[in-house]
């Protein structure tokens, strides 16, 4: 069955489709299989974008804005993992009434190379700045075969595979990277001078297939990750984090107060550091040790984003169908292929079962809606 999210005027609507063929379920960010959703609500598809907007115009965000993060979180909580939905959203909702971000911006943007896109977010949220750009990045891939989409001063990402699944529906390969505050070191005992640094790398797979889509972080396992885990109660794995002492732990609560570990010891860090380029360093964004925290204070974290969009060769080389063929054939081999394999994950949920919200995040977002 077919889904359908409404974008902005000038926006090419995404359509979410299921594979006519093969599995129903996707996954975006392999390191959020721990996080049970339970005590939840059960909304249909518009019941959910009804409240979402009600709540972010409530917190003070504008219709453009509104509609920018509605879109996102609601095309996360179908595809991607549900923690980067509806409770991330709440992370945005605090954030418009307590001016971290900037509710009715006005993003710019500069073309200083013909397929270069430098845009200022106006400490809005990141994906208004891309919802602005998308036609002319996707033209411009079309055109040149590659365009470069760079953004600075905006609120953090969200869920970062959303811009590379945009891209994917339009027949195009994209790669994301994007940073925040430090909160993970590069080594145990040293000081927090990453952030999670996520990347996400999306590739279509042709029509009635969804798009193989990676989405994970530089850390050991997603901020969010820690913070449902505390919010719960629950232990979380060893490795994952270092508590305020800078000793591995798995106590969720002290991990808050230490920081995150990256996955592979210094290889991850590498890859951090890469990503801290790629975010910051290209589009000219704060460092992460320079960028103000996401959930407090009233300080934008004016993070870097960098989007990468490549078209999958030319037009009759078979490349698509080609890469199809070769994620059917990894899956006869019982490897995971991130964004088409069938998971014990819960998601992407099926329409007809309606978007899971946990009680807790459905009733704060309902506080703040007034309804």
């Amino acid at each position: 069955m077919d889904i359908y999210v409404h974008f902005p005027v000038g926006v090419s609507p995404v359509l979410l489709k299921k594979p006519q063929n093969g599995p129903d379920r996707s996954v975006g960010q392999e390191e959020t299989e721990e996080i049970k959703m339970s005590d939840e609500v059960v909304l249909d598809l518009a019941e959910a974008e009804a409240l979402a907007m009600r709540a972010c115009l409530a917190a003070g965000a504008g219709e453009a804005t509104a509609r920018s993060l509605v879109d996102a979180t609601l095309s996360a909580a179908i595809y991607g993992p549900a923690v980067l939905g509806f409770p991330h959203m709440v992370d945005y909702l605090d954030s418009f009434r307590e001016g971290r971000i900037n509710g009715d911006p006005t993003p710019t943007r500069a073309r200083p190379y013909p397929a270069f896109f430098a845009a200022d977010a106006d400490r809005g949220i990141a994906q208004l700045g891309f919802d602005l750009a998308f036609d002319d990045l996707v033209a411009a891939a079309r055109n040149f075969g590659l365009a470069v989409f760079t953004q600075t001063n905006s609120y953090t990402t969200g869920e970062l595979g959303y811009y590379v699944r945009r891209l994917a529906g339009e027949g195009i390969v994209g790669i994301a990277a994007t940073n925040a505050n430090a909160m993970v070191v590069a080594k145990a005992g040293g000081p927090a001078v990453y952030s999670t640094n996520p990347m996400a790398f999306g590739f279509p797979l042709g029509e009635g297939a969804l798009p193989l889509i990676i989405d994970q972080a530089s850390s050991a396992t997603a901020y969010v990750n820690i913070v449902a885990a505390a919010a719960e109660g629950r232990a979380i794995l060893q490795g994952w984090a270092v508590d305020e002492t800078g000793k591995d732990t798995q106590d969720a609560a002290r991990a808050l107060g230490g920081a995150l570990l990256p996955f592979g010891g210094r290889k991850g860090a590498n890859v951090a550091l890469m990503v801290e380029m790629l975010s910051a360093g290209l589009s000219g964004g704060p460092w992460s040790l320079d960028t103000p925290s996401f959930r407090e204070g009233s300080a934008s974290p004016a993070v870097g984003l960098t989007i990468i969009a490549m078209m999958p060769g030319r037009t009759g080389d078979g490349l698509v169908e080609r890469a199809r063929r070769q994620a059917d054939r990894l899956q006869s081999l019982g490897v995971f292929v991130p964004g088409v394999s069938v998971s014990g994950i819960d998601y992407p949920r099926p329409a007809t079962e309606g978007l899971k919200v946990p009680r807790a995040v459905f009733e704060a977002v309902v506080k703040i809606a007034g309804a």
